[in-house]
């Protein structure tokens, strides 16, 4: 209920100037966790600059296809039948979400998934950054046994009532921000932002043995779309020189947003005769990444490899004049 959110005062003393002055806590259901899946339904509790409870919001969604893991998220298609399409609710929720930092645990997935979906329906959501509470909790060095939201509900004395339920975790979330965000003010922690790209550029791939727009049915868990590549053609010339055109054959590993849809700058890659790699290591030419500050994996790895980094609009030039391999 929101008044079990609202009743902590809000902390006394300095808060950080730059810290955000409002967040978007969100949580989506989704009928399976591959890129051409669908959110099934939506929480998203509105917080103030220090955390307070200002509104919440819940919705479910027609996925148009089988809902998928039903014993997860308890969506079945007779409960979501008559429910609103995204498209429907794509206002709606935006106006939940508009200059507020975006909240989520895992951001990365609620975000992506929250981009494709706009996508699909031709719009943007309104979001510039992100916060997860993962990467918050890390910086905190909150000792948890592991980084799943029950621990970190269980570390703050947060009971979850409905889990994977959209709203209910959404309030969870909420609840466990808000003493996290205050701690981060106390110690003067720099807050784990991360730039949200919407994509500008995005196309649905059909499902394998199925028609584009079929929804199929049921999947078992751990489904993923195929996109195996053919082998790179061409040796490894080794890596990327600044100043310097690509060269066919060279590694190439992506890291982030980007506001092309990361399938189909993998596709360009591989058409002008690039290597796409999964992982960074010392093979590896370049690392393509519109945020070299995120700390991810492969952002750490090319920084201890001494990988050559580049962001999406200086790649995307580069594309288009790639310098053939060497002949023998």
């Amino acid at each position: 209920m929101l008044e079990d959110l609202t009743t902590e005062a809000s902390s006394p003393g300095a808060w950080p100037a730059a810290y955000p002055q409002g967040y978007a806590v969100v949580d989506v259901e989704t009928t399976g966790l591959a890129r051409d899946d669908r959110i099934i339904s939506a929480g998203v509790y509105q917080l103030d600059a220090r955390g307070e409870v200002e509104d919440h919001w819940y919705t479910v969604v027609d996925p148009e296809r089988d809902p998928g893991p039903v014993w997860i998220h308890g969506l079945t298609s007779e409960s979501l039948e008559g429910a609103p399409l995204f498209a429907d609710i794509a206002g709606e929720f935006a106006t939940r979400l508009e200059g507020r930092v975006l909240v989520a645990h895992n951001a990365v997935f609620d975000w992506q998934m929250i981009a494709r979906e706009y996508a699909r329906a031709r719009a943007q959501a309104p979001v510039k950054q992100r916060l997860c509470t993962i990467a918050l909790s890390k910086e905190l060095a909150l000792p948890l046994p592991n980084h799943k939201l029950e621990s970190l509900a269980a570390h703050f004395g947060v009971v979850q009532r409905r889990a994977h339920h959209a709203l209910d975790d959404a309030r969870v979330l909420a609840e466990v921000f808000r003493p996290s965000l205050r701690t981060a003010a106390a110690r003067g922690v720099r807050l784990p932002l991360l730039e949200c790209l919407p994509l500008t550029e995005w196309t649905d791939r059909p499902r394998l043995g199925q028609p584009a727009g079929h929804g199929g049915g049921h999947r078992p868990a751990g489904w993923r779309t195929s996109r195996k590549r053919p082998a790179c053609p061409y040796p490894n010339p080794g890596r990327y020189a600044p100043d310097r055109p690509l060269k066919q054959g060279m590694r190439v590993a992506f890291s982030g947003d980007t506001s092309v849809e990361r399938d189909l700058l993998e596709d360009r890659a591989t058409e002008a005769g690039l290597h796409v790699a999964t992982s960074i290591s010392r093979l590896t030419s370049l690392l393509v990444t519109n945020d070299p500050d995120s700390g991810t994996s492969k952002v750490v790895k090319a920084r201890q490899y001494g990988t050559p980094v580049v962001d999406e609009a200086a790649f995307g030039q580069l594309l288009g004049d790639v310098e053939p391999a060497s002949e023998g």
